[in-house]
């Protein structure tokens, strides 16, 4: 492909905004522009991406024996209703009507068109177990979109669906389709961890994520060296300690200055943050019989909600008390709410059971209680896990440290059993003569915020940095002042056509720009191997060969060169 006739689309300063990494870099390399909130136009150096990614895809689907089809986006309202999702999807779901006063959806996934399909085309058991793949279009109307395709409204996702006569032959798909999106990751080049998983409005009881490593993520996973993995909401936090004796006597201070939160007056008296005891008031269950419950966790913990609402005492879900709410009850300021004299049912985390001479509200305006300890001042109420994983925490062998990091979902795996089959009433007469409903299992790669997630994980201060599988172009050739030399418009255009004849996907910066503009924006794409032709090098039969990832430069001849080259791509 040569510059000339080709529309790089690049844009060589920064965006002014807070858009993350990955965004900024797939607008300004020419992948992407916003359309509106959350859908975006994909330009030739995205799309050149995207239909790599699809091959990989496509390759190893087919390696399994999946079969191909594609599905509409658009979708009755009376399959939704047959799966009951109609109502239970919620706002995501973009329902219209069209001119002949029917209603549809805009499909955010294709359960039920498959099942529908699947329900009428296959009357034998034989022909299962069966595995059906699409990559297509999808539409979620997000409440908040953000972070450029990671959290779009529209996207492209590959979903496959698996039919089965029991279980048994479910689990053996589904352990083929994990191994089969490790390869998948694997060969695009993903850093991913694999994370047993909550199956949502998708249903189902066993589910797995696939999640890519990513500062700018919008998921905490938690992980150790020995291989385990979890999301931060189902991370147990264990206690190795003991709870030391007091060597401080329970005081009662005034607090003489205002405050908006209790991080403000941690700073102000400079006490530990992880000596004080933040309460936070929840609405409780009726069957509590009370009106609200109190959840302690130390101050520099952050509560976790899918813990607590593990607890009977508390209202499913969660709501915590607002503002007015906590004032009208306690007719004190929130920031003054603490352990002792507290009338109400009390929660503590397990590492608050275990502190000494802490600090905590005295629920009296303008006090606080220091040197507080379990026992001589309070007794014990219950203890719960209550708190997110921090890293650093131990795993329940009380020796590996675990990490937290932040992460993007780029796949999901579900074992959905009947779930569908029993709902739109799909059934298969088995070998021994009885109407059995169909076991099912889906299988979604997100592959337009896969891309994002892959350059959250390759790049610098430069822009992208992609590897041969799945770059827009193999390599680029920047000629020096090839208007001006003949021999390097020759040589440029030998090289050039020798590397296309061999299958390479080559770009040729044949733009009248500087030496400079040229490998900004090549650099900016991505593209992973550069050549650059002068007159100079040329004398000898050279060229300068610069690799995009570790930025080494070597002058080498260019036929030995054009050899080693296509070599490596065709391994």
């Amino acid at each position: 492909m040569r510059t000339k006739k080709y529309f790089l689309f690049t844009l060589r300063k920064s965006l002014y905004n807070n858009s993350i990494t990955s965004h900024q870099l797939m607008i300004r390399s020419g992948m992407i522009r916003q359309v509106s909130s959350g859908i975006y136009n994909w330009l030739p150096n995205g799309i050149r991406v995207l239909k790599k990614i699809k091959k990989i895809i496509r390759k190893n689907m087919s390696s399994i024996g999946a079969i191909e089809l594609f599905m509409p986006i658009v979708q009755p309202k009376r399959l939704w209703k047959e799966s009951n999702r109609w109502s239970e999807y919620g706002s995501e779901l973009l329902r219209f009507v069209s001119r002949d006063k029917k209603d549809f959806v805009l499909g955010p996934t294709h359960e039920e068109i498959i099942t529908n399909l699947i329900r009428n085309e296959i009357i034998s058991y034989k022909s299962f177990p069966i595995n059906f793949y699409q990559i297509q279009t999808k539409f979620r109307d997000e409440i908040r979109t953000r972070f450029g395709v990671i959290r779009s409204k529209e996207f492209i996702m590959k979903d496959a669906y698996s039919f089965h006569t029991n279980k048994k032959s479910l689990k053996k798909t589904y352990e083929i389709m994990h191994d089969t999106y490790c390869r998948i990751f694997s060969q695009i080049g993903l850093k991913y961890k694999i994370i047993k998983a909550e199956n949502g409005t998708i249903g189902g009881k066993i589910s797995h994520e696939f999640q890519a490593l990513s500062k700018n993520g919008e998921t905490k996973i938690v992980f150790s060296n020995n291989h385990y993995c979890n999301n931060i909401e189902n991370t147990e936090c264990f206690i190795f300690k003991k709870r030391k004796e007091p060597k401080k006597n329970l005081s009662l201070i005034e607090i003489t200055q205002k405050f908006r939160n209790i991080n403000e007056i941690i700073k102000y008296y400079n006490w530990p943050i992880n000596k004080v005891v933040k309460i936070i008031l929840v609405h409780a269950s009726k069957k509590s019989k009370y009106q609200y419950i109190a959840l302690a966790i130390r101050a520099d913990h952050k509560l976790n909600k899918n813990k607590a609402e593990k607890n009977d005492l508390v209202l499913k879900p969660l709501q915590i008390a607002s503002y007015k709410e906590i004032k009208n009850f306690m007719k004190i300021s929130p920031i003054f709410i603490g352990l002792i004299n507290l009338k109400i049912p009390i929660i503590i985390d397990r590492s608050v059971s275990i502190m000494n001479d802490f600090i905590s509200g005295s629920n009296l305006n303008n006090k606080y209680y220091t040197g507080i300890n379990w026992k001589r001042d309070l007794i014990i109420p219950e203890i719960q896990d209550l708190r997110n994983a921090n890293s650093g925490d131990l795993l329940f062998d009380g020796k590996t440290s675990l990490t937290v990091q932040k992460s993007i979902e780029v796949g999901h795996i579900f074992q959905l059993g009947t779930k569908y089959s029993k709902s739109m009433n799909a059934k298969i007469q088995c070998n021994d003569g009885i109407f059995k409903y169909i076991n099912m299992g889906c299988y979604g790669i997100g592959i337009t915020r896969l891309i994002a997630a892959f350059i959250e994980q390759n790049h610098d201060k430069k822009g992208i940095i992609w590897n041969e599988n799945i770059s827009p172009f193999h390599i680029a050739i920047l000629p020096i002042n090839l208007y001006n030399s003949n021999l390097v418009q020759k040589k440029s255009e030998k090289i050039y056509k020798e590397l296309k004849k061999k299958k390479i996907e080559v770009l040729l910066d044949d733009r009248k720009e500087h030496i400079g503009i040229m490998f900004s924006d090549i650099e900016l794409i991505g593209i992973p191997h550069i050549i650059i032709i002068s007159e100079k090098n040329l004398k000898n039969n050279k060229i300068e060969y610069q690799n995009r990832k570790n930025q080494t430069k070597n002058i080498v001849n260019i036929n030995k060169f054009i050899d080693f080259f296509v070599k490596k791509i065709n391994n």
